[in-house]
Formats: structure tokens, C-alpha cells, sequence
């Protein structure tokens, strides 16, 4: 069982930046490919960026290309998302997920943390 919880939400002028940490507990997350989902209002929770278990490979969305890093740490079990150039639409509930197997990145995590709010202000 692997436990997740991120960090570092909070509110920003368009233009800024923020830094969202994921904790995992658990012996075996240096092994699981890790990545960010967000939600926002009235939509479905939709794919950002995840990384290797390695740290060597990462993919992103098309709409936080260039903006967005994502990274990890596997000796303090911790991924990160580096988020520059805040847009308004990035407003939105932040998720880290864990995935064990399979090859699409896009979809069925086995776990979640509980989420951290970004807001973006215009």
C-alpha cells in the first residue's frame, strides 16, 4: 500500500510560479511511474505529466508543455511539479497518482493523494 500526499498548492498572480511536492510512503515507490492529474470546477480530472520510475523519461500534456517539470526523488520518496508561467486555466485541484504496471501513463493509477488547490488570479 502506498500513501500520497502533496503540497505546495496555494494562490498566484498570472505569470508565477509554484512548486507542488507528493510524499509517498511505502518501500516501493522508487518503482511505480508517477504523475499529475488536475480537476477543474464542472470538468473531469485530466492528465498533466508523469515520469519514470527512473526519473529518466517524462511526458506531458500538450497545454503545460514548456511551462511544466515534472521530477522525482526516489531517496526522499517525493515528485515534484515545477509550475511556471501560471495561466488563470491552470486553476484547478492538483492530484498525484502512482501507478504500478502498465504502459499507458494517461490512465488507471492505483493510488491518489487527496489533492492540492492552485489558483491562478488575472
Amino acid at each position: 500500500q502506498v500513501q500520497l500526499v502533496e503540497s505546495g498548492g496555494g494562490l498566484v498572480q498570472a505569470g508565477g510560479s509554484l512548486r507542488l511536492s507528493c510524499a509517498a510512503s511505502g518501500r516501493t515507490f522508487s518503482s511505480y511511474v508517477m504523475g499529475w492529474f488536475r480537476q477543474a470546477p464542472g470538468k473531469e480530472r485530466e492528465f498533466v505529466t508523469a515520469i519514470s520510475w527512473s526519473g529518466g523519461t517524462s511526458i506531458y500534456a500538450d497545454s503545460v508543455k514548456g511551462r511544466f517539470t515534472i521530477s522525482r526523488d526516489n531517496a526522499k520518496n517525493t515528485v515534484y511539479l515545477q509550475m511556471n508561467s501560471l495561466k488563470p486555466e491552470d486553476t484547478a485541484v492538483y492530484y498525484c497518482g502512482g501507478k504500478r504496471t502498465g504502459s499507458n501513463w494517461l490512465r488507471d493509477y492505483d493510488y491518489w493523494g487527496q489533492g492540492t488547490q492552485v489558483t491562478v488570479s488575472s
